[in-house]
């Protein structure tokens, strides 16, 4: 109450310092992207995010996501269903381990994965031998995406089980049900919106991801090049204009991806909010 008797020359001042902040630091840039995609015409823009590498680019950054998403969802409910339904030795240990991608630098961790499959190695010269490729090579990407964004599911689900509380899946116990039917009928039925929104996370942060990617792929064009290293390769090739427009097309091709996961996360909050309040109601 004490906000809403404020001044109302306080609230606009508030109000209008927000609204230059998000035009200033948020809007402007974005719509400078698209400005300068389409600067030098649409047939260039086109041509820059329909070339053979940018294509390329396109499918393996959502090979890399679509991945991600698979084991990310998968052991992120092993892990939040065990930190939320169970005490046990090294259930700190855990939560700590799961937060170790927040703190340490991408870049860090490409050289981790460098250190562990590269030719020198500890794993490089094994995978070598059996002709598997990692380091500089698709599967080295999905590793490190991998590890980057395995936090988000975990992070999401962990306060929603403990939310929910166990109750419905001790009666379904009791009555004989066996886990994975408890899984599938009782806990992911409760905790899907939870879900959702740390998949949606998981995706926005593999599709951007540049750090630990720029430092295990190579920056092979047309083979190892994601979405944000085929940008880096256009900008930094002075050999014309049309590829600094062709930087910024497929820079606005990548924005568009993190606009879509924007709004999807938008839709989840509002549907969230909205159970909420029919929840509330109803109680």
């Amino acid at each position: 109450m004490s906000a809403r008797t404020e001044p109302r020359w306080v609230r606009n001042l508030l109000i209008t310092v927000a609204l230059g902040f998000v035009g200033l630091f948020l809007v402007v840039p974005l719509v400078a992207v698209f400005w300068e995609g389409f600067a030098a015409g649409v047939k260039v823009y086109w041509d820059a995010i329909s070339d053979p590498d940018a294509l390329h680019a396109i499918w393996l950054t959502i090979f890399a996501m679509l991945i991600s998403l698979g084991i990310n969802g998968v052991a992120g409910i092993a892990a939040a269903w065990a930190i939320a339904r169970f005490q046990f030795r090294g259930r700190s240990l855990l939560i700590t381990l799961i937060d170790v991608p927040f703190s340490i630098s991408p870049v860090v961790v490409g050289l981790l994965f460098v250190l562990l499959f590269g030719s020198s190695g500890w794993f490089g010269p094994w995978f070598k031998a059996q002709g598997i490729p990692v380091l500089y090579a698709v599967p080295a990407i999905v590793l490190a995406t991998l590890f980057i964004t395995f936090p988000f599911v975990v992070r999401e689900l962990v306060p929603v089980m403990q939310a929910v509380g166990s109750e419905e899946e001790e009666a379904a116990r009791v009555l004989g049900a066996r886990g994975w039917h408890i899984l599938w009928r009782i806990t992911l039925p409760n905790v899907k919106w939870g879900l959702l929104y740390g998949l949606i996370l998981c995706s926005a942060r593999a599709i951007g991801e540049f750090g630990a990617v720029s430092i295990v792929s190579g920056h092979i064009p047309g083979k190892t090049a994601t979405m944000p290293l085929h940008i880096e390769l256009l900008y930094n090739d002075q050999s014309g204009a049309y590829q600094y427009n062709a930087a910024f097309a497929c820079a606005s091709v990548l924005t568009l991806m993190a606009l879509v996961t924007l709004i999807a996360k938008a839709v989840v909050e509002w549907r969230v909010e909205r159970k909420q309040r029919g929840d509330g109601i109803h109680a």
